[in-house]
């Protein structure tokens, strides 16, 4: 069967460039699917899907987009048209890939698009803007961000090897004959958070895992790393959590660089998951500075620099409390199905008896505020070790697997 790529493009600037792209698509063995995301001028190229078809399925007649038509009217209703254009041959198993064109504004609205598709699905974006910070088009998505170099108005030998490469990247991701299963044998992908700082630990337990037959995705948990997982859980291609990392909890509180946004732990929660949580990397903060320097809102607490220009202060007990009290919220609809552990003798290796952020007696102020927080059906246990520690990642995970299969 012949593979399906969708080409979002504004046609009324880039007709010869989409052009291009069907006949390289096709040249390929694939099927090109124009869809005209544009609204005011008239398309240069035929469309498979004209802007009118997508506007209807964005909830507005064409004519009535057209009155008084501006960006800020217009992106919402064709971004979200679109969008349902392609989910419903996604469900008719007619869409293989995505691939889109543009400025800053065609960007905008064709990552837009592809932030709503499954992992898994390729999606390649050639743009203007690709060469700088793309995290916000990219989001949590598995996007490709190709740098047009030139702008992306007509062709030239340079614009058209680029547009022969995007199209050969997007119908060789649509081949590539591997799916994204979501149960092997019918056990549960596990979601595993992980920091620098407790990766020792976190090897560990991908073995221990794999030992018992469990297959895992771990994620670095920095914002983009826990909110993926959290969108993986919504999306069912995890079915269980070691969320071994909490360093977002702690930066979301204190605006770190690593901040979880208002989704980060709850999501497994709200689904009912098997989870298993512990402090991991809560014991610090993550911040952007000047080469070596440390900001004066923190030069009263223990701090070491993670690397030059990424300075992790100490959470002292007052500050711990605070974090505590963020997690215990997070977790409260939390019913059943989980369990904290809390490893006492260190949060993570900065926090080590000869590491640079020991604090003990702040960790313990974490511990106690949280034990009387926490909704009763979530079991706060201590074991006497470091979080890295071989015994504390091994009953961590003994204990997610029984949670997995007690409910099998």
């Amino acid at each position: 069967m012949k593979k399906t790529i969708a080409v979002l493009v504004t046609l009324d600037t880039k007709g010869r460039e989409a052009t291009y792209l069907r006949e390289r698509i096709e040249a390929l063995g694939a099927e090109a699917l124009l869809i005209d995301i544009g609204v005011v001028g008239e398309p240069c190229a035929p469309p498979d899907v004209d802007r009118a078809q997508v506007a209807a399925a964005g909830g507005m007649p064409l004519e009535e987009l057209l009155v008084d038509s501006t960006r800020q009217k217009a992106s919402p209703v064709m971004i979200a048209g679109a969008t349902r254009i392609l989910k419903e041959r996604l469900e008719e198993g007619s869409l293989h890939g995505v691939l889109g064109l543009g400025g800053t504004q065609g960007t905008s609205n064709c990552t837009a698009i592809m932030q709503t598709l499954p992992y898994g699905l390729p999606k390649v974006m050639v743009s203007t803007v690709a060469a700088g910070d793309t995290s916000a088009f990219v989001g949590i998505k598995d996007i490709t961000m190709m740098p047009s170099v030139s702008d992306i108005l007509g062709l030239n030998p340079v614009t058209e090897k680029i547009l022969a490469n995007a199209a050969a990247a997007t119908v060789g991701m649509a081949n590539s004959g591997v799916e994204l299963d979501q149960r092997r044998e019918g056990r549960p992908v596990i979601g595993i958070t992980n920091l620098g700082v407790l990766t020792e630990g976190a090897m560990h337990a991908i073995q221990l895992f794999e030992e018992r037959g469990y297959e895992v995705i771990v994620f670095h948990a920095v914002g983009a790393g826990g909110n993926a997982m959290e969108q993986m859980m919504k999306d069912g291609l995890i079915g269980a959590v070691f969320d071994y990392a909490l360093g977002e909890i702690a930066d979301e509180v204190f605006e770190g660089l690593r901040a979880g946004g208002d989704e980060r732990l709850t999501v497994a929660g709200e689904l009912g998951l098997p989870q298993v949580i512990t402090p991991g990397g809560a014991d610090h903060l993550g911040f952007l500075v000047e080469p070596n320097t440390v900001p004066e809102r923190w030069q009263d607490h223990k701090v070491v620099f993670h690397n030059p220009i990424i300075l992790a202060p100490r959470v002292n007990a007052d500050e711990m409390r605070q974090v505590a009290r963020e997690t215990a919220r997070r977790l409260q609809h939390t019913r059943g199905n989980a369990v904290f552990m809390v490893p006492t003798r260190s949060f993570s290796r900065y926090g080590l008896e000869d590491g640079p952020l020991h604090d003990p007696q702040a960790d313990r102020a974490f511990t106690e505020e949280l034990r009387g927080l926490l909704p009763p059906e979530v079991p706060l246990e201590e074991v006497d070790a470091n979080a890295e520690d071989p015994e504390f990642v091994r009953a961590a995970v003994e204990r997610l697997i029984g949670l997995i299969e007690a409910g099998d």
